[in-house]
């Protein structure tokens, strides 16, 4: 069985290409966080390579954005290819078979959104003490 289930937030905007045969594709990177910390008391991401192919593709490049907490459920595969200085590449990829937008904030819009809540539900500082 090679299955793969991933959450985690796109490193960038995935952009829509096409092979010479016109069949649509997209290949992008996940940050999926590690469920430990490491020695410092923070967590590590791994950055995981993604592909999709065809109306997948096209959906995740219309409506998907750098930042953007997806979860995904594919394959993994793995390849070789020669770079243009001849030496022999090796690539493991997700092969995307479903797709889901798990939140349509970006991490930094989180982020400002909970600093605002913050501010706003902190007590007014001018408060008088009655002893």
């Amino acid at each position: 069985m090679n299955k793969v289930v991933l959450v985690g937030r796109l490193t960038a905007k995935p952009e829509l290409r096409y092979t010479a045969s016109n069949t649509a594709y997209t290949r992008f990177s996940v940050a999926v966080n590690r469920n430990f910390t490491n020695a410092d008391g923070k967590r590590d991401a791994d950055f995981i390579n993604v592909v999709a192919w065809r109306k997948q593709a096209e959906t995740i490049s219309k409506f998907f954005d750098k930042g953007n907490l997806i979860a995904l459920e594919g394959r993994l595969q793995t390849g070789s290819y020669d770079d243009k200085d001849g030496n022999k590449r090796y690539v493991t990829e997700v092969i995307v078979d479903k797709v889901e937008l798990v939140g349509s904030a970006t991490k930094k819009e989180e982020n400002a959104q909970n600093n605002q809540n913050i501010v706003q539900n902190q007590p007014d500082q001018q408060t008088n003490w009655v002893y």
